[in-house]
């Protein structure tokens, strides 16, 4: 049986991503998706919980044909490169693969003996979480770019407007 990891923030989920999972899930018996910088929440660049991202891909995964077992894993930073894949061994079921498109990532894993392959990039320049999160900022169309699921989930957690808060300046005193 082949397990493939593949691992990012995922700040928010979306189209992108979910292109990933279903050509990855096309390629082995089942999948371990990792959330990164799972401690990080609460800011410009990562405003959503690692456990409010766990809700997001779950519920995108099981509503949109995403039919192989999957595992999704938190993990937490450690700042230490040398050290990260085994630390990312710890938290995670045993995989044989790995499928990223960052190159740190990728020279860690080869280093530490895995098959590595490339992720497929899905349209990235509107599909990224970096452009999601300008269009909310700037009240545009983002909908679009995330699973139904992930939309949801973001406005259940009033994801916009926390957005919107976290990037206001303080006022001078």
């Amino acid at each position: 049986m082949s397990v493939g990891l593949t691992i990012g923030r995922y700040q928010p989920f979306h189209n992108g991503h979910l292109s990933v999972v279903k050509e990855i899930s096309e390629r082995v018996d089942e999948i371990v998706v990792c959330i990164g910088s799972a401690q990080v929440s609460h800011e410009l660049d990562d405003p959503f919980t690692a456990g409010e991202r766990m809700a997001m891909i779950q519920r995108a995964l099981l509503e949109n044909g995403v039919e192989k077992f999957f595992y999704i894993m938190p993990v937490e930073d450690i700042q230490r490169n040398a050290a990260w894949v085994s630390h990312v061994e710890s938290l995670t079921p045993p995989f044989d693969e790995v499928y990223s498109h960052n190159p740190l990532v990728i020279r860690l894993f080869r280093e530490a003996g895995y098959e590595v392959h490339g992720a497929p990039l899905y349209r990235r320049e509107e599909h990224s979480g970096t452009e999601i999160r300008r269009r909310m900022l700037e009240g545009e169309k983002w909908r679009h770019l995330v699973p139904k699921e992930v939309a949801e989930t973001v406005e259940e957690v009033d994801g916009v407007d926390r957005l919107r808060d976290l990037a206001v300046e303080d006022a001078p005193t």
